[in-house]
């Protein structure tokens, strides 16, 4: 059965998607992901330039300036919504997680 396009992100598109609530363009996304999760997440340039044309392609981005080869990108309020979403669905993971090993949420 074929993957229903961002149903699921993965970590590359998750914190690409994070690094959009605010305008930025390509290269500060690929600075800023490493920065954000401690060099944990790295992403190459030609993945992220295809996942922003895709992200844009979905509006879940929208490009906001373009200065020569420099293009700048801003979440829509559809991409703010699947980071929401993601956000939940990795917090019932985390939730079955910890019900399936006794754990207390608290600790």
């Amino acid at each position: 059965m074929a993957r229903i396009r961002f149903q699921t992100l993965t970590e590359q598109m998750f914190y690409t998607l994070l690094c959009l609530r605010e305008e930025c363009c390509g290269m500060d996304i690929l600075d800023r992901i490493p920065a954000m999760t401690g060099k944990r997440v790295r992403i190459g340039s030609g993945t992220l330039y295809m996942l922003l044309e895709q992200f844009c392609d979905a509006g879940m981005i929208r490009e906001t300036k373009v200065e020569g080869r420099r293009r700048s990108y801003l979440l829509t309020e559809k991409g703010r919504e699947m980071l929401k979403e993601e956000c939940l669905r990795l917090s019932a993971q985390l939730q079955d997680y910890r019900k399936a090993f006794g754990e207390d949420e608290t600790e």
